[in-house]
């Protein structure tokens, strides 16, 4: 079954402990004041593995050689290569033209390391942070980064990019430049600061030059200038995106880049539905495939190349939160807002039977918004929990503090499950929603209608199942097909009733938790807040996970959180495997041992010249 679009996160902030005011930090080659860190590194908890000076990252092969395409397939449509607004629908892979301030490695759940930015500066409050941009650093057409660039960036994203970036950097006070490599974050007082340098850091860079004159509000098919390690070759609308790799790239050989960005060609083909795309793989048309879809995994990896051991299949663990797949409620709209109506609704859905019947007993039930990590909330609250929780108290259901973390119940060997159907009922009942003419009508005489916008054919066999059951308990239950474009507009505009997502939580939550559950974020056209959930309780433990300290204080806060957003019923989760199903023709190398945290199909795997060789002589590639 496929997993669908939606916002992989990294959650990086920190605690405000003193006001904003603090030293501007020491120029170059001064030295730091006192209570100044100075650092290659930036960690939310300080919890550095790679020292200043080391050569590369443990995981990748830094004799990788450079060569070849890497190729895959992406679902829908494009139709603008600006992925920082609203307008349009952007193509899948555009990051690559990107430089940041740091970067992330994949074996550690929370630290970045010097890539614009040579080294950082920050307080011991965080307060404000300082990046040392390197002097060498440069974009696509030769022109120095600076940290005027830098200052562009944030004032830009913040003013005209998409509404989600002003929540990002609510808590931003300024950014200035201090010399022409030296820019200074400055954050509002009395803000969780503890992340906040980390969201800095991870600020795409954007060319005040190359942007003069243009208008970053609207869509385009211009490529936008950058210093990442691609430029796009070429973009076919709705069809093709071919992402070139630069020679002259400026950060190719520093200690985070070596052994990574390997393919000289990384190339996207889009597709309007799952089963066209798997038969292009088939074709040979593109080269690595992730697939999604159990039904496909289970019945068709039986054809020629595979037979013939020119397309290798392999199942890869997958050690991150798997995802908070689900059909999501729109609490906008009335008749959701009661949460023993979003809880009934989702009694009707059947997932053991589905996943014996339709997926091949390929998965498990997502119960938890961090499942398959130790961030999952699971039994009774403890007393640590309880002590977020209990001045919470009236904006929680009675069930967050008397039972266990919601667990859907298991379904039986039939579609229609009894047993969940009466206990939906009963709900519907006490709720005001009884059984008139056949119909769930309210004290106004109005039909419980429930509509699920769906833009993936593949989709149809698990939802109307869903929908019969339903119907079953009287709700006028349905399913509206768009295309994806339709789809990403309405999804923005909050047009729907329910709607199917995905977002991957980090192992260390922070601020994204504002953009995703948060009340702020709530009425921000396009936020990733889909339900529309402005909850005071979910706030407050927001602001808990933001403002740990320490890993243990963040594991009880995310898990008090965990266990309230699953007691307000605001989606009917999904499924998970925690792993990757993938099938690629053997044309690749990858290193020995994959990071935790990242399969590394695009940046660590690299094209095998000989391999390629014999599948072009066997007739299996041109």
């Amino acid at each position: 079954m496929p997993r669908l679009r939606g916002s992989v996160t990294i959650g990086l902030v920190w605690a405000a402990l003193a006001a904003l005011s603090g030293p501007a930090g020491p120029a170059r080659g001064q030295e730091p004041a006192a209570d100044v860190t100075v650092s290659h590194a930036l960690s939310v908890f300080g919890d550095v593995k790679y020292p200043a000076g080391f050569a590369h990252f443990d995981y990748v092969n830094p004799d990788a050689p450079k060569g070849g395409e890497h190729s895959t397939w992406a679902f829908g449509t494009f139709d603008s290569l600006n992925p920082y607004i609203l307008k349009g629908n952007p193509a899948v892979g555009l990051g690559l033209l990107f430089d940041t301030l740091m970067v992330g490695s994949d074996d550690e759940p929370d630290t970045l390391y010097g890539l614009v930015a040579e080294s950082v500066e920050y307080p011991a409050d965080r307060s404000w942070v300082i990046f040392n941009l390197r002097p060498e650093a440069r974009f696509a057409d030769g022109s120095p980064v600076t940290a005027d660039d830098v200052v562009f960036s944030f004032e830009t994203l913040r003013d005209k990019g998409a509404p989600s970036f002003r929540v990002t950097f609510r808590d931003f006070e300024k950014a200035e430049a201090l010399g022409p490599h030296r820019v200074r974050f400055t954050f509002r007082a009395g803000a969780s600061t503890r992340d906040l340098p980390l969201t800095a850091a991870g600020l795409p860079v954007l060319s005040r030059a190359f942007w003069q004159g243009r208008d970053f509000t609207q869509s385009t098919l211009e490529p936008p200038l950058g210093s990442g390690p691609y430029r796009v070759a070429r973009a076919d609308p709705g069809k093709t995106i071919v992402y070139q790799r630069r020679e002259d790239w400026w950060a190719r050989d520093l200690p985070v880049n070596r052994g990574r960005f390997n393919f000289d060609e990384i190339r996207f083909e889009y597709y309007a539905d799952y089963t066209a795309a798997f038969e292009g793989f088939k074709g040979g048309t593109y080269n690595f495939r992730e697939e999604f879809f159990s039904k496909l995994w289970a019945e068709s990896y039986d054809f020629p190349a595979l037979r013939n051991g020119w397309v290798v299949r392999e199942t890869i663990p997958d050690r991150r939160p798997s995802g908070t797949q689900g059909w999501w409620f729109n609490l906008r709209r009335e008749k959701f807002r009661d949460p023993r109506v979003r809880e009934a609704i989702g009694l009707a859905f059947n997932f053991e039977w589905s996943n014996r019947t339709l997926f091949y007993d390929l998965y498990r039930r997502t119960t938890s918004f961090w499942e398959n990590s130790p961030l999952k909330a699971e039994g009774m609250p403890s007393a640590a929990e309880l002590a977020l929780l209990e001045p919470l108290r009236a904006d929680l259901p009675e069930s967050v503090f008397t039972a266990p973390a919601y667990v859907p119940p298991e379904g039986g060997p039939q579609a229609a499950d009894r047993r969940s159907l009466r206990r939906a009922a009963k709900l519907l009942e006490e709720a005001g929603w009884r059984i008139v003419d056949g119909k769930r009508r309210n004290a106004r005489g109005e039909i419980l209608t429930v509509e699920f916008l769906n833009d993936s054919p593949s989709f149809e066999r698990i939802a109307l199942p869903f929908i019969e059951n339903l119907k079953r308990l009287g709700i006028e239950a349905s399913l509206r097909n768009v295309d994806p474009a339709q789809e990403a507009e309405r999804r923005e505009n909050f047009d729907f009733d329910i709607i199917t997502a995905r977002f991957v939580l980090s192992l260390t939550p922070g601020d994204e938790l504002r953009r995703i559950f948060g009340s702020e974020a709530a009425a921000v056209k396009g936020s990733n807040n889909l339900t529309g959930l402005a909850n005071p309780a979910i706030d407050a433990l927001i602001e808990h996970v933001i403002a740990a300290k320490s890993r243990e204080e963040l594991t009880v806060a995310v898990h008090a959180l965990d266990r309230a957003l699953r007691a307000l019923h605001i989606w009917v989760p999904n499924w998970y495997k925690g792993s990757h199903t993938i099938a690629y023709f053997d044309l690749f190398g990858r290193p020995g041992q994959l990071p935790p945290y990242s399969m590394g199909e695009i940046d660590l795997w690299w094209w095998d010249a000989a391999k390629a060789e014999r599948l072009r002589a066997a007739g299996a590639i041109r």
